[in-house]
């Protein structure tokens, strides 16, 4: 325990542990971040849909137990990788890439923030 913690503080922070190894989690599923072994995104979009559907279920489970910050961190990392599901789904026939790598190919090209006409 880290002192001055009380019991609710170390409680909330343990929990949004939890809700940031799921989400850490499903974007590395979902090719947004590198996985740390192979060096490389990786899309598994059904293994990424499990763990978004996980944060669901802890959200269920611990409905009227959460501090209304918790619920809102809660609700937002499940919307967020929602619609990062949606997005990495709309393009599953192309290889992924993290946001890192998305800045740098654009940084390379010098047309960062410029749009294809």
């Amino acid at each position: 325990m880290y002192s001055g913690d009380s019991s609710d503080e170390r409680s909330e922070r343990l929990f949004l542990n939890i809700v940031a190894i799921l989400s850490t989690l499903a974007l590395q599923q979902l090719g947004k971040l590198v996985n740390p072994i192979t060096g490389k995104p990786e899309r598994d979009l059904d293994r990424a849909r499990d763990t978004i559907d996980s944060l669901e279920v802890l959200r269920s489970k611990t409905a009227g137990k959460l501090s209304d910050s918790e619920q809102r961190h809660l609700d937002a990392i499940i919307w967020s990788l929602q619609m990062n599901y949606i997005e990495e789904d709309s393009r599953k026939d192309k290889p992924p890439q993290s946001d890192a790598q998305d800045s740098a190919a654009s940084n390379a090209s010098g047309r960062e923030g410029i749009e294809d006409e």
